[in-house]
């Protein structure tokens, strides 16, 4: 027996006008679970409606009572944490512990934006001229929309929609339709919270949703978190029709090690960082970029580890890996992987032959796949310049630290990086020197925390702010400045230049 997933518009669960639909699968076993509804323009334009019907009062609401309503919102998250984490793990296969980090992560998103009455707050000038005033204050833009992917099917979106209506907009998510059901059980407990119905809707959909919300005159803005080619899609179309747009694109993230790394904690940090989430991460280490003499010293330690990963059913908590999200995507990172070979890296793991019933009961018809480690891996290959978006770490060798630093500038993304050093003058200059958005120290995925704010370089950010953080309420918010005096200050007689303070 399947679900019907359908979209929650003005406060309820609704079917829509579509006849398309798109099956959700359960990636460790193969099985569909779900039947999820795609949107049309036309059920967009119901959706935008109730936001914008909902959009006066919400916009006129006292910060503080919006905040009280988040810290309601964030009760309740907290409270059923492990039930949005068991649904991640159902529809995308994630471990649960990985699942569990990843609604922890997004209820730090919704702890900042409970602190919204501050992050509102205006600057004031007294007596900029004679008996004149100037002050500046935010206001919300009105309906927001956020399209969301896979991988992350409740922080992602809560990296947007927190931030967007605490600061008083109204909010359409369209998330992805491989993993659903999570953003009904958020819209839910948002309704269970008091949130006003239309100021949070959901909208399930395909590229025809999509469209139908970047070309729309009443959406003001626009957030997306995906792919390259999509991201600047999605920004130039938003942009086209008048909308802010902010679109976080992909990654070719790489972790240095130098010579004088704790090999043991760098090994590690690559297992975990390389093959967590099964490398369906856009902060996901893809390239460890090996220093001077370090690749023959570490190597044997990434063969045994990246043999003895526990890829196992993502309900057992001895799980290091899951499967494959789904039988797409299984088989883009097997094109991925004979590319590879074809073009001469030098596999030392190859995880294509891994056997879904080791996985658990049930699970040999799932999406598997175990994990892959290249070595001699160049610039030139479709493996290094290309996003796989699975378990696949490529091993590329350099000299020296400068050839190292050159490698990752030269690079078309710019997400995140990380380097793994005990030496304080090379920590300082790779952070300095590095053409990256988002850069660890000794630590391999360096995502920022709610209050920092998330994003890259390059052809990983298009658009001028940060997902989350303070960047994050800049862009939910427009700045208005206002200059204040009263007639017994000003003086007889029409003035013909620019005022000036006097």
């Amino acid at each position: 027996m399947t679900t019907a997933i359908h979209h929650f518009i003005a406060g309820a669960h609704a079917a829509g006008s579509s006849t398309r639909a798109q099956d959700v699968f359960n990636p460790a076993t193969g099985a569909v679970t779900g039947r999820v509804a795609l949107a049309t323009a036309s059920d967009v334009d119901i959706a935008v409606a109730a936001a914008k019907a909902a959009f006066p009062a919400w916009s006129d609401t006292p910060p503080i009572r919006r905040a009280r309503v988040m810290f309601k919102f964030l009760d309740l998250v907290n409270q059923h944490k492990d039930k949005l984490a068991h649904m991640i793990t159902a529809e995308h296969g994630k471990v649960f512990t990985d699942a569990q980090g990843e609604v922890a992560r997004g209820i730090d998103i919704i702890e900042f934006a409970c602190g919204m009455p501050q992050l509102l707050k205006g600057d004031f000038s007294d007596q900029v001229s004679t008996g004149m005033d100037n002050w500046t204050l935010r206001q919300p833009l009105g309906v927001v929309a956020g399209i969301t992917p896979f991988n992350f099917p409740v922080m992602v979106p809560m990296w947007m929609f927190p931030v967007a209506i605490a600061a008083g907009n109204t909010f359409i998510l369209k998330p992805s339709p491989t993993d659903p059901s999570a953003s009904l059980l958020m819209a839910e407990l948002f309704q269970q919270a008091g949130l006003p119905d239309g100021v949070f809707n959901v909208v399930q959909g395909d590229k025809e949703a999509v469209d139908a919300l970047l070309v729309h005159p009443d959406v003001k803005a626009v957030s997306f978190v995906g792919s390259t080619p999509i991201a600047n899609y999605i920004y130039e179309t938003g942009a086209h029709h008048g909308k802010r747009v902010q679109a976080l694109g992909g990654a070719k993230n790489h972790m240095v090690v130098m010579p004088d790394a704790d090999l043991d904690q760098a090994v590690d940090a690559l297992m975990g960082a390389a093959y967590g989430s099964a490398g369906e991460r856009c902060m996901a280490i893809s390239v460890a970029v090996l220093v001077g003499d370090v690749a023959e010293r570490i190597m044997p330690k990434l063969i045994e580890r990246t043999k003895a990963l526990k890829i196992l059913n993502g309900t057992n908590l001895a799980a290091e890996m899951g499967p494959i999200v789904t039988a797409a995507a299984h088989q883009r990172i097997t094109g991925y992987i004979e590319a590879g070979e074809a073009e001469g890296a030098r596999m030392l793991v190859d995880g294509r032959g891994f056997d879904g019933a080791r996985a658990g009961e049930g699970c040999g018809e799932g999406f598997w796949m175990g994990g892959t480690l290249f070595d001699h891996v160049t610039p030139e290959m479709k493996i290094y310049k290309e996003e796989i978006f699975g378990p696949v770490l490529s091993c590329v060798r350099a000299k020296d630290f400068g050839e190292a630093v050159q490698l990752i500038n030269d690079h078309e993304f710019g997400n995140g990086t990380s380097c793994f050093t005990r030496d304080g003058n090379v920590a300082r200059e790779f952070a300095r020197r590095i053409q990256v958005g988002m850069v660890g120290i000794n630590v391999p995925i360096p995502v920022p925390m709610a209050w920092q704010g998330f994003g890259g370089w390059k052809k990983s950010l298009f658009g001028d702010m940060h997902a989350y953080g303070e960047e994050g309420v800049r862009f939910y918010t427009k700045q208005k400045s206002i200059m204040q005096r009263w007639p017994e200050s000003i003086e007889k007689g029409a003035e013909f230049v620019m005022p000036t303070a006097k």
